[in-house]
């Protein structure tokens, strides 16, 4: 199994928020530095067979984003294994129940995302693996989905993911 952890795009600000929490939308530049990130994923060849997202506005909207980039006939699941206060084990037994030659997309928020890719590398939760917003890692769960077993095929920047998409396309991005 591939795993592809896929933070949201560069939301709202809380203190600039009045509605609740969960309802946090992006930002126009957090849409389009999505898009540009997406355009990457699709040059490094990522051909999700599951794409799962947080239900927060901010991860559902980015997961839209990306599945129109890289895979339009895509079902976009909802799940809450994904959403804010969630524990990386949570996270895991999810993977668990995914046939292992599945690529799996997954739309989240950190510290779950950072800490979930610690615990599947290292087999603990380490606080210092943090992914920016609209980064991505890959990691290979090719044997069994166990703490401590992935191999990292990559842990990309968001600004890494733009350049790779713009040097593919030769454009900006809109």
């Amino acid at each position: 199994m591939e795993c592809i952890l896929f933070r949201h795009g560069i939301a709202v600000e809380p203190d600039e928020w009045e509605g609740p929490e969960e309802n946090r939308p992006l930002t126009d530049k957090g849409k389009k530095r999505t898009r540009q990130a997406a355009r990457g994923l699709a040059v490094l060849g990522c051909e999700p067979t599951h794409l799962f997202t947080s239900p927060f506005v901010r991860a559902y909207d980015t997961a839209r984003l990306l599945r129109a980039a890289i895979c339009p006939t895509l079902k976009l699941e909802t799940k809450e294994e994904l959403a804010v206060g969630v524990q990386p084990e949570q996270l895991v037994a999810l993977l668990r129940t995914l046939p292992l030659d599945a690529v799996v997309l997954c739309v989240g928020h950190e510290p779950l995302l950072g800490e979930s890719a610690s615990l599947l590398l290292y087999g603990k939760v380490l606080p210092n693996f943090h992914l920016k917003k609209a980064g991505a890692v890959s990691l290979d769960l090719s044997e069994e989905v166990i703490p401590g077993q992935a191999r990292l095929r990559w842990w990309l920047q968001p600004g890494q993911l733009r350049v790779i998409g713009k040097s593919a396309s030769g454009t900006e991005g809109k």
